[in-house]
């Protein structure tokens, strides 16, 4: 497994692997890896001649700072797992090899982009998009994997690929779940034991609202996932919406689209740590 740190040392050991004929596949990640991330690189080097992974803690798409001073940072950590994965090529760049200037591009895709987690972190969005065309263009993978934790995320860069004139392949892959239903995410190391103990409900909750919803509306099972939830003392929804599988707008009943999806942020703890995740109700 090789390290490169410089943009220009990376892509002249791609066009070598180009020369060759060999297909190249991205995991981008920010760090703080975990079995999720190690399933992207898995997927990836089995249908790739050649996995790139980066490593780049992007502050572009953090609008809270005091998220971004949070954000966990394992380097070491990262490293040996990825060797374990049998990664050809980490690319870990510093800010100012991603951004030597301040990336004043502007990128909005509504509605995907604008509902939800684009409603609630503004500019959010914008930072994914600047730093997922930029590794596009540097690295110029053949597919690209993303976890369907970050579900919205990807409906989003599906808009950006052809705006940016990539031909990359967007390749989504499932959600990685602890044993007790917690999604896996670098931001669940951030819990306390007694918080980590609690988080569960958030996926009992929604999976319990599948069977719910055969008999109930839409609105009710919103309630339902929102009171459900928030029963839990340290558990705080911020928003529960049940939208369109295609265009993220909300719907009021279940005969609006043949794809339906429920997608809620959760706050857990005191401090708080911010939670997502979803569940498919139809498609």
């Amino acid at each position: 497994m090789k390290i490169f740190e410089s943009i220009s040392d990376l892509q002249n050991e791609l066009f070598i692997i180009r020369k060759e004929r060999k297909t190249v596949g991205l995991v981008p990640t920010m760090g703080a890896l975990h079995e999720g991330h190690a399933s992207l690189v898995q997927r990836s080097t089995k249908e790739n001649d050649v996995t790139v992974v980066s490593i780049f803690l992007n502050p572009t798409q953090f609008n809270d700072k005091d998220d971004l001073k949070r954000y966990p940072r394992t380097m070491d950590d990262d490293c040996k797992l990825l060797k374990e994965c049998k990664v050809d090529y980490v690319f870990a760049p510093s800010e100012k090899e991603i951004y030597p200037m301040p990336d004043t591009r502007r990128f909005e895709f509504p509605p995907q982009s604008t509902v939800m987690e684009g409603a609630k972190r503004p500019g959010h969005f914008n930072g994914v998009c600047q730093i997922v065309s930029r590794l596009f263009y540097i690295i110029k993978p053949d597919k690209a994997y993303f976890g369907e934790k970050d579900w919205q995320q990807i409906a989003v860069i599906k808009r950006l690929v052809p705006y940016i004139g990539s031909t990359t392949q967007i390749v989504e892959c499932p959600i990685i779940r602890d044993a007790d239903g917690l999604a896996k995410s670098s931001r669940n190391t951030l819990l306390s034991a007694d918080e980590r103990l609690i988080t569960p409900k958030i996926y009992q909750v929604l999976s319990e609202s599948l069977a719910y919803a055969q008999d109930h509306t839409v609105e009710e099972v919103r309630n339902y996932v929102e009171s459900g939830i928030n029963s839990e003392e340290m558990l705080n929804v911020e928003y529960f919406e049940i939208v369109d599988g295609n265009t993220l707008l909300p719907v009021d009943s279940w005969n609006d689209s043949p794809y339906i999806v429920g997608c809620i942020t959760v706050y857990c703890g005191r401090t708080p740590i911010r939670l997502i995740d979803h569940i498919k109700y139809k498609g």
